[in-house]
């Protein structure tokens, strides 16, 4: 059994005239990334690792959570091929997984995330919103022949508001 939690980067701020990949969160942002983080306890497994996109309000949202959820900051891998849009980069990012990981937990982007949970998963999505958490159960033993999976849980910050 594999189980994948993803979860799309908190609110960012457009405030400052950056590049894409520089842009912070906004206090909204990071509002959301404490409640929703502080929500997840019954929902994340014992052991886990986690991936997040090298973009700044991924990471940002990334740390807020491993904080929140007692994983040690220095465990996180952060990989610039997480910084995609693309639902194919991000499926054949997970199918790079280890197989000796059961549990991944990966910190993204929209649309890569919405159009991958509703091709992997089993409960449609329009959107993941931002901070949003949505965790998929494969049946497999082997994180390359993922295919459809179940939905078990989507959290999103106006349901904890």
């Amino acid at each position: 059994m594999k189980n994948l939690i993803l979860i799309r980067h908190a609110k960012s701020s457009w405030d400052a005239p950056l590049q894409d990949i520089d842009r912070p969160l906004d206090q909204r942002g990071m509002k959301d990334a404490h409640l929703v983080s502080l929500n997840i306890h019954d929902f994340i497994p014992k052991t886990y690792i986690i991936w997040s996109s090298v973009a700044k309000r991924a990471s940002d949202t990334a740390r807020i959570f491993a904080q929140n959820i007692l994983y040690p900051l220095e465990c996180i891998v952060y990989k610039s091929e997480l910084y995609t849009f693309d639902e194919k980069n991000l499926e054949d990012i997970v199918k790079s997984c280890d197989n000796s990981i059961d549990n991944l937990i990966i910190f993204g982007h929209n649309a890569a995330m919405t159009n991958f949970v509703n091709k992997f998963g089993n409960v449609v999505i329009i959107n993941v919103p931002t901070c949003g958490f949505v965790s998929l159960q494969f049946d497999t033993q082997y994180w390359e022949k993922i295919e459809k999976g179940k939905t078990k849980k989507i959290i999103v910050p106006k349901d904890l508001k």
